[in-house]
């Protein structure tokens, strides 16, 4: 599954704050279940563990564990079947500082079917797998070849499939006897051009049943000049010919070569995952020098343009960890109620401005999910930028994460 901006926040948010618990032993359980797995295999296998258990020596530990197991079991008891792409356990006993821990449990349906049954313990919770479903699932298409042979390919997030592996019937370079030079080289060139002519059509059948949406260009390896003539020997369809990003050398043109023209084109495919982030912060930068100056940064210039519909595209950081609090009055005959935008670090809530009673939180809302329904109102586009490079990591240093690009020019507040 594809994540939207939002979508990845918010996996981003949760897998933070799993990182961020920590048990004092191996009691942190991990369970990661694939849709096809018997829930009663995984009872099983958690009463034998918990029999286990019993032979840890320190007792603190040992009860731990063992609460853990029975946390565990118990959540299960309530999946009577795992979900359409499996279900991801995590439960044991968090310390909270003081001396302290708190049993955690929660249980998530992940983006992406699970795999292979995972059982893990140990003093943090296991989010690889998690993490691997959080990279970028955009598709290439790879071709490899010289003219000896070809291998045809897609990279789809960090994994190859290779699909098609072809081989030619070019004559080596030296002729056989009886044959004039001319002849053998024109007979030669004739084969050439047929192979590329059944690499051209193979690569056509792979790629032009990708969603276009999904295939975001096409590489191709090989030593030269065969990678060149391929190239500009038009024997792609011609809409995957525009998609043509790079030509690069590789040493291998069978399956292997598919790998290694990944590990070639690394430097191209990070640029291609952040490009579209870099242009539209390029703009802002543009439009913020400008003389119309249809740019606004900073929380409050910004939602009061998206309030008056001003907006035209809303940057937010990927980094942003805020919220927006509802603060309400304890006394319940007093009506104040205000929005504040709160931190980790936020100071106290102090008391009522017209009362002198206490104040409290009646809800609270991460700040990227608030800003991102104002900008649904007036049909603003949301782009969550990674701060992964200079521009991206200057909206959230230089600019509080909060940014702006108007559709027209308002006063400042």
């Amino acid at each position: 599954m594809e994540f939207t901006a939002q979508e990845k926040y918010e996996f981003k948010r949760l897998l933070d704050d799993l990182r961020s618990k920590t048990g004092r032993g191996t009691e942190l359980i991990s369970l990661y279940i694939p849709p096809d797995k018997q829930i009663s295999d995984v009872m099983s296998q958690l009463r034998e563990e918990y029999g286990q258990a019993a032979n840890i020596k320190s007792r603190v530990t040992r009860l731990s564990v063992q609460g853990s197991l029975e946390s565990a079991m118990s959540r299960l008891k309530l999946i009577p079947k795992p979900p359409a792409n499996g279900v991801v356990i995590f439960i044991g006993s968090v310390d909270v500082g003081a001396n302290r821990t708190e049993m955690y449990s929660t249980a998530l349906e992940p983006p992406d079917p699970i795999v292979t049954y995972r059982y893990h313990c140990d003093s943090s919770f296991l989010l690889g797998p998690l993490e691997e479903m959080l990279a970028d699932k955009k598709t290439f298409g790879l071709i490899v070849l010289d003219r000896r042979e070809a291998a045809i390919g897609v990279l789809r997030g960090k994994y190859v499939e290779p699909l098609k592996h072809l081989t030619s019937t070019v004559p080596g370079k030296q002729r056989k006897g009886g044959q004039s030079s001319h002849r053998f080289q024109q007979l030669r060139l004739i084969a050439i051009h047929d192979f590329y002519g059944r690499i051209g059509e193979s690569a056509n059948d792979a790629f032009l049943a990708i969603d276009p949406k999904d295939l975001q260009g096409i590489l191709i390896g090989g030593p030269s000049p065969t990678k060149e003539e391929f190239v500009e020997g038009g024997f792609l369809h011609h809409e995957l010919q525009r998609k043509v990003l790079d030509a690069l050398d590789v040493s291998y043109t069978d399956e292997s070569g598919l790998y290694e023209l990944v590990d070639a084109a690394q430097d191209r495919l990070l640029d291609l995952e952040v490009t579209q982030d870099k242009l539209v912060m390029r703009r802002f930068m543009k439009e913020l020098v400008s003389d119309k100056g249809l740019a606004a940064y900073g929380e409050k210039e910004v939602r009061h343009n998206l309030e008056l519909g001003a907006v035209e595209v809303l940057l937010l950081s990927e980094d942003l960890r805020k919220t927006r609090a509802k603060i309400v009055c304890t006394n319940r005959s007093c009506d104040f109620t205000e929005s504040q935008t709160r931190s980790g670090a936020s100071a106290p809530l102090g008391n009522c401005l017209k009362c002198g009673s206490p104040l409290s939180i009646a809800g609270e809302e991460d700040i990227v999910f608030d800003l991102s329904k104002l900008a649904d109102q007036s049909g603003a586009q949301v782009k969550i930028i990674s701060s992964e490079f200079e521009e991206g990591a200057q909206l959230y240093k230089a600019f509080g994460g909060i940014a702006a690009i108007l559709r027209y020019k308002t006063g400042h507040v």
